[in-house]
């Protein structure tokens, strides 16, 4: 079962609908969508992209999966991928999250800008934290880049629902923390990861 909220892995037993924290402390976001779980073909998949650079197996998946993508993304929406660290980027030569939002707008036929989102900050990496530690660790971590807005979408024609997107989603601390530095817009807000952890922290 998967919380309609914030996109976590539940129990099977639990109802549909949104999870116990989501209901006392609602996300920013308004829905959380992901295409996959993060197991099997499509753990390796996006293992070989993120450490090994190769993303044709990912841009295969995207592509595979563009009727599903049509039918949530439409041409007046906006993808904002979550922001890296500058150095984990420059290190890596890669922005993940950029090149999923790149490669799903080119499906869906939307736009897509990776600098509005802003990352402050160095942090640690999500991967080695617990659930409580990913929470105090991205709580203060994005910003809205509101210079880009005004200059670039404040008067676009992409005046559909944003979503901010990232590659996996586990405990859902970053698509919240992302999610929630885009209120000042005051436009539908939802979040999107291409892979989901299968089961709940």
């Amino acid at each position: 079962m998967i919380c309609s909220r914030c996109g976590v892995s539940l129990t099977d037993d639990l109802a549909p609908g949104p999870c116990g924290r989501c209901l006392s402390s609602p996300p920013f976001q308004q829905q959380t969508v992901s295409l996959f779980h993060y197991q099997g073909p499509v753990r390796d998949a996006i293992l070989g992209w993120k450490l090994g650079g190769d993303d044709a197996a990912v841009q295969w998946l995207i592509e595979t999966s563009g009727s599903r993508l049509k039918a949530l993304i439409q041409p007046d929406d906006l993808l904002l991928p979550v922001p890296m660290p500058i150095s984990r980027m420059r290190r890596s030569g890669q922005h993940h999250a950029a090149n999923l939002a790149r490669m799903m707008a080119s499906v869906v036929g939307c736009q897509w800008d990776w600098q509005l989102l802003k990352r402050i900050g160095e942090q640690e990496r999500q991967s080695a934290l617990s659930g409580v530690a990913r929470r105090k660790n991205l709580r203060k971590s994005f910003s809205l880049n509101n210079d880009h807005w005004d200059e670039h979408w404040k008067s676009s024609p992409a005046t559909g629902q944003i979503w901010v997107v990232d590659d996996i989603l586990t405990t859902g601390a970053t698509l919240h923390f992302a999610s929630r530095s885009l209120r000042a817009l005051r436009r539908p807000i939802l979040a999107f990861s291409l892979a989901r952890t299968p089961t709940k922290e």
